[in-house]
Parts: C-alpha cells; sequence; structure tokens
C-alpha cells in the first residue's frame, strides 16, 4: 500500500495544465499550526497559478530539485540530472562536463510535472544553460544564528543593499522560505565565474570586517552565536539557490517570496508566505519586475576596496 492508504494502481487522476495526477490525495506536507495539509494536487494548482511569475526565475537554467515524493516526512533526495521518476514533460540541457543531462523547465505544463514527481523545491543556477561561462546573477545569503530575531536580518540585508548599490548595481530582496533573506543581483552579460566570486567576498568580507560582532563569513557553525553568516559560496559555476515562489520542504509550506524593498522592514514575517497565502500577492505588481533592464556589469577592482 501506498502512504496515502492506495494501492499501487496509478489510476489518471485530476488535470492540472493538461496533465493527469496520480494520488492527488498524497500529502506533502502536514497541517502544521493553523496550517492546514497540503497534497500534491494543492502544490500543482499552486505551481499552475503561480508559474507567470516563478517560470523568469527558472527556464533556460539548470535547476537542482529537491524531491519527497511520500512528502516532508518521507525520504527525500537531491537531483540535477535527467532519470527515471521525472515526467517526460521535463525537459533537460546537456552541458559540456556533465554526464548526463541536466534538469530545465521552461513551460507550465513541465512546471506542475514537478508535483507529480514529488519536486519541493526548486533551485535554479546562477546562468543559463545556453550561456553557463558567463553568470547572470550574484546571489548573497543571510544566515542567522538561532539566537537572532528576523529584524536583525532585515537590518543586514538593508546594510548588504548599500554596499551593493554603491558598486553600481541594483539588489533584489527575497525571502527564502526559511529564516533568513536573499540578495539578488542581476548581471549584464560578460561576467565570469572567477570574478563574481571574488567581488561577492569582497562585499560579503568587507562588511564582516567593518562589524565583526554582527557579521562572519565562516561558515562553520562554532562561534557563529549572535551573529549572522554572510554566505557568497553561491556565486561559483554548479551553484544553486532557491527560486522565487518556490516551496520549502518544512514544516507549514513556506515559500521563498520576492519582496520589495518597502517591505524589508521591523516586523517583516516570512512565516506569512506559503503555498496556501502566497497566490494573493499574485493581484499585486510583481516587485521583481524589470530584474532583466536593471542589470549591470560587474565592476572594475578599483571599486572593491
Amino acid at each position: 500500500m501506498s502512504p496515502s492508504g492506495q494501492s499501487g494502481r496509478r489510476d489518471p487522476g485530476p488535470a492540472v495544465a493538461g496533465g493527469a495526477l496520480t494520488h492527488p490525495e498524497r500529502v506533502y506536507w502536514p497541517a502544521s499550526g493553523d496550517a492546514g495539509p497540503v497534497t500534491k494536487q494543492d502544490l500543482a494548482r499552486y505551481l499552475e497559478r503561480v508559474a507567470p511569475r516563478l517560470l523568469p526565475a527558472i527556464a533556460g537554467r539548470p535547476l537542482t530539485l529537491l524531491r519527497a515524493p511520500e512528502g516532508i516526512g518521507g525520504e527525500r533526495f537531491v537531483q540535477r540530472h535527467a532519470a527515471r521518476g521525472l515526467s517526460p514533460l521535463v525537459g533537460t540541457v546537456r552541458l559540456r562536463g556533465e554526464e548526463k543531462p541536466l534538469i530545465q523547465v521552461d513551460t507550465p505544463e513541465a512546471l506542475v510535472a514537478l508535483a507529480q514527481s514529488g519536486v519541493l523545491e526548486i533551485h535554479p543556477w546562477g546562468a543559463r544553460g545556453a550561456r553557463l561561462a558567463q553568470p547572470d546573477r550574484m546571489v548573497l545569503d543571510l544566515d542567522p544564528a538561532e539566537d537572532l530575531s528576523f529584524d536583525s536580518v532585515v537590518a543586514a540585508a538593508l546594510a548588504l543593499r548599500e554596499r551593493v548599490l554603491a558598486l553600481g548595481l541594483a539588489p533584489f530582496c527575497k525571502t527564502t522560505g526559511g529564516k533568513g533573506l536573499h540578495l539578488v543581483v542581476p548581471l549584464a552579460p560578460g561576467a565570469r565565474w572567477d570574478r563574481l566570486h571574488a567581488v561577492a567576498a569582497a562585499i560579503c568580507e568587507d562588511l564582516a570586517r567593518e562589524a565583526p560582532q554582527r557579521f562572519t563569513t565562516q561558515s562553520a557553525l562554532a562561534g557563529r552565536d549572535g551573529r549572522i553568516f554572510l554566505d557568497f559560496q553561491r556565486n561559483a559555476r554548479g551553484a544553486s539557490a532557491v527560486a522565487p515562489w518556490s516551496p520549502r520542504a518544512r514544516p507549514g509550506a513556506p515559500v521563498a517570496m520576492p519582496l520589495d524593498w518597502a517591505e524589508v522592514t521591523e516586523g517583516l514575517d516570512p512565516r506569512r508566505f506559503t503555498i496556501a497565502t502566497a497566490p494573493a500577492r499574485l493581484e499585486t505588481p510583481d516587485p521583481w519586475a524589470g530584474m532583466e533592464e536593471a542589470a549591470r556589469p560587474l565592476p572594475p577592482a578599483s571599486k572593491l576596496r
């Protein structure tokens, strides 16, 4: 018997975005607090609704997926390469240096097919498959120690924003579906991975050097109490970061949510963005509209110090 209490027979279920779901009643996220359970069908319908906002962040890019076919309480694994279990609607891209095709999702139908395959998180790479040697995103991750409030993360994001603006770049902000925030910076064509990594490291290390009691760039958990880890390691070939609007495999079915900078203030509660509540934001202007037009070249070395 399957965890949903049904036999192993794969009966065609309801269609979402033109694709049938098997075992649509399977619970991916059990009820948590005030949040009710989220089923496979709920996830598929969510992805169908938010596709116009989610797809621009992932289309044309290799993806790293977190799969949990039995839900967040079951076995989970990370998948980067196409293999059995993924729908034929899901695309692939062949890249030099990779033995097997990587996963790529470019259509609403393919996005919804991820729900059928038990994909609970979507993490795009920082470059498009057609130009993998040229990153077009910088990602700066703010990861607070457990003893810090989210207001401290907000203050850190605002401080980091000023550093990025001073370099002539345009940062955008999103919640991560967890306890941190991401600054995402669009880059004009011509960037290279080594240069991107160096710029991201310099931004974070300069801030940590000026306020070592508040920030660290050391990944070790020991000694991080009371500080925010400024993580720049996502700026490397093959690294990825959670997509805006992607769910997270965590209790309550939270999602990563793009924000307007006017929302990045004291009192911001990232837990209010969930599969159940996020679609209401589709009725409001997209705070990440214009990201492509905001892309700027990486600054010269003279601006970094």
